[in-house]
């Protein structure tokens, strides 16, 4: 984080906690705020990898699953990083901020995947860096959104995935009501005044409600290499393209889309206990072994936990899935905001 930015937002109120925006200072205003209100988010708890160079995009296209080649300066995208096994390392939002391809994510996991990554730029005409403090990262979500951010940043992207360049930075909407803006430092606290007059800070736990509410996955260090894209339904929010060339796991990652069906998916629910990325799901159905996995989880509103779980599809068709143990706390599924394939 930003060390005048982190100064800035704790003389608004802000307890912060190693990268991460704990709250400012109503965690319950807060979240309540997120079901019928507008927020605003730091996001330095987020990391970004920056590309640059001639060979750029060749080299992303060859190493990631979705078609970096139609990622326009105006547009953004879901996208993903496999291993050799097609599991997951990482996933990204993904945008074209002047010459460089940025790839944003969680924190945690930004040295691995950047030391990883860069292995294999070899000789291609590539420069790779740790971008997360060259620009100010907020999140605005909710009923006046499309107002506040207007106000700030002067225009907006007129569709979800598209991306616009203006004076005090780059406005990135990930949804009809949901905006990434990435701000030049000089800007941010008058972009923060501006966004304020009609959206309420909140804390990193309000925007990761909102997002895996909205069904998109983020992988942190408890899931890498745990899941192929589909079980994170990464092909359903559009971060992955059966139509590119080869990159890592790719063969595998195609043999889940077209041989066979999904033997697992994720699903959201709310559980009455705390959750956390990694926490095993159990079920009566397959005795002794685990059913699933916790991918991510939030504080909800209204008490308790909403969580997004990787499960064997059949256990959550027929069965009540239960949190850390057979006789833990019971799941209730709810409705996903997108349809899966078939």
């Amino acid at each position: 984080m930003i060390e005048s930015w982190k100064s800035f937002l704790q003389s608004q109120g802000a307890l912060i906690e190693a990268h991460s925006v704990l709250h400012f200072g109503n965690p319950t205003r807060e979240r309540a705020a997120a079901t019928d209100g507008t927020i605003v988010a730091d996001l330095s708890q987020l990391g970004v990898i920056a590309f640059n160079g001639d060979d750029a995009a060749t080299f992303l296209q060859s190493q990631l699953t979705n078609d970096v080649r139609s990622l326009h300066p105006d547009s953004a995208q879901w996208n993903g990083y496999c291993s050799p096994k097609g599991r997951l390392l990482g996933n990204f939002l993904m945008w074209r901020q002047a010459g460089d391809y940025c790839l944003q994510l969680s924190g945690d996991i930004l040295p691995s995947v950047q030391k990883r990554l860069a292995m294999f730029i070899m000789r291609a005409k590539v420069q790779v860096r740790d971008a997360s403090d060259e620009r100010v990262r907020l999140v605005v979500a909710g009923k006046e959104a499309v107002t506040a951010v207007t106000a700030a940043m002067g225009a907006i992207p007129e569709a979800a995935m598209h991306s616009l360049a203006v004076e005090a930075g780059q406005v990135i909407r990930v949804g009809e009501d949901k905006f990434v803006l990435s701000v030049t430092p000089e800007r941010a606290a008058d972009v923060w005044q501006i966004l304020c007059t009609s959206a309420l800070p909140v804390g990193a736990p309000v925007w990761d409600w909102l997002r895996l509410n909205a069904g998109i996955p983020m992988i942190v260090s408890a899931t890498q290499e745990q899941f192929v894209p589909q079980m994170v339904n990464l092909e359903a929010i559009g971060g992955v393209s059966f139509q590119k060339g080869c990159y890592p796991g790719q063969e595998i990652v195609a043999r889940s889309q077209y041989l066979g069906k999904l033997k697992r998916r994720m699903f959201l629910a709310h559980v009455d206990a705390e959750a956390a990325p990694g926490d095993a799901l159990y079920s009566a159905d397959i005795e002794g072994q685990s059913t699933g996995t916790v991918a991510n989880a939030a504080p909800a509103p209204g008490g308790g936990f909403d969580v997004l779980v990787v499960a064997q599809v059949e256990s959550a068709a027929t069965q009540t899935l239960h949190l850390k143990a057979a006789d833990g706390a019971p799941l209730t599924l709810k409705p996903l905001p997108y349809t899966l394939p078939e």
